[in-house]
């Protein structure tokens, strides 16, 4: 069976390789090639790390506000308290005068 017009294809031949060399120039590649790969890490990585850092900062801003909104709300509580405790006081002094002028009355008509 000839036929015309096609060529043969043949395998090609296998070449001795020397695994020493080829160890050697791929252990010689790492050295450049994992310092390099180290440093665009740390440069890609550094963003993200900094927006995780604001994004926990923010967080805590957040908490911080809810917890000083919640501390001013006792306090106008509080202070809501302590005008209820100046009227008392108030309507008390009233009442003690009320009750000096009553006495002061009865001993000038007691003679």
């Amino acid at each position: 069976m000839h036929l015309t017009g096609w060529v043969a294809l043949q395998a090609p031949a296998i070449l001795p390789i020397d695994v020493t060399a080829v160890v050697a120039v791929i252990m010689g590649l790492l050295v450049v090639l994992i310092p390099i790969a180290g440093l665009t890490l740390r440069f890609a990585i550094k963003p993200v790390a900094e927006a995780l850092a604001r994004m926990r900062d923010s967080t805590t801003t957040n908490e911080t506000v809810q917890l000083l909104e919640r501390r001013i709300t006792l306090l106008e509580q509080e202070g809501a308290g302590v005008m209820e405790l100046r009227q008392e006081v108030k309507q008390l002094r009233e009442a003690v005068e009320f009750e000096l002028q009553l006495e002061a009355g009865k001993q000038r008509e007691a003679p």
